[in-house]
């Protein structure tokens, strides 16, 4: 019998790479671990415990993939980020520093149970849950 630990990696194809990693790193923090060639095109960004994979569809493992993501057409529904203890107004004024739109945190269940949450978009129209360990009202 097996069990999952947590999210290992997610694999983002993007068509928008410099723009992708200026949210991954400036807005939510990751850390670039591994650049791979240009023409391979990938980028692994480290989000605690798992990695963020950038890939862009011009590079070989890119057009591998198929076509490239769109707004509508994306490769994934969203995926959700553990954040370490911080308060929903915090998360809000980080947030809207960077120009980015904040919805009203919503009670939901996730791998810590349930907590308050909120979902937003990067750069190339994924969507992203954020979720804190810590609950502030």
């Amino acid at each position: 019998m097996i069990k999952v630990a947590g999210v290992d990696h997610i694999v983002l194809r993007t068509t928008r790479l410099e723009q992708m990693l200026m949210f991954y790193e400036g807005v939510l923090g990751c850390q670039v671990e591994r650049r791979t060639s240009a023409e391979l095109g990938l980028v692994q960004l480290r989000a605690g415990n798992a990695l963020i994979d950038l890939v862009s569809v011009e590079s070989d493992l890119g057009r591998a993939g198929g076509g490239p993501p769109t707004i509508q057409d994306n490769n994934m529904d969203h995926y959700c980020l553990q954040l370490e203890p911080v308060s929903t107004e915090e998360i809000a004024r980080h947030l809207t520093a960077h120009g980015i739109d904040v919805p009203p945190f919503d009670e939901r269940y996730g791998a810590q149970g349930p907590g308050k949450s909120i979902y937003i978009k990067d750069p190339q129209g994924n969507t992203v849950e954020l979720r804190s360990r810590q609950e502030s009202h």
